[in-house]
């Protein structure tokens, strides 16, 4: 989601109080203020990562694990949303994409069946701690 600039003021005017909570160690505090950007879905990368910290530091690992599932969710779509608008709006898309395939294949950025093997950061990073969180979830149980 874009923000416009009352809800980026609002999301830094947060982000400013959870540092002040997280530097006098009221994890709590700090989370539920980062958790409220998430919750508009903004694309500011500082509260998801911070977010996943103080969540690994509570060793909340199923909190950890959305926070980072909505990351992804909300960057991978930003990354992706003007590539596809601006390819739909062109006539000859379908000779486009057919040469955007053949080049992201040719460059190995896609597998064979077109599924993505990069992603942009924060994204690829969010993905391999993922990984890791999975591994703590099933190991926890």
């Amino acid at each position: 989601m874009l923000m416009d600039v009352k809800t980026a003021k609002k999301v830094e005017e947060r982000n400013q109080a959870a540092r002040e909570a997280e530097t006098t160690g009221n994890l709590e505090k700090a989370a539920s203020l980062y958790e409220e950007n998430v919750k508009l879905g903004v694309d500011d990368q500082h509260t998801y990562d911070r977010l996943m910290i103080i969540y690994r530091k509570l060793r909340a690992y199923e909190k950890e694990l959305a926070v980072i599932k909505k990351g992804i969710e909300v960057f991978h779509e930003k990354n992706t949303r003007p590539l596809i608008e601006s390819i739909s709006e062109r006539k000859n898309k379908s000779q486009l994409v057919r040469l955007s395939n053949a080049f992201m294949k040719g460059t190995g950025l896609v597998d064979k069946k077109g599924k993505e093997k990069y992603f942009a950061e924060p994204i690829n990073k969010w993905m391999k701690r993922q990984e890791i969180v999975q591994k703590k979830i099933k190991a926890k149980k």
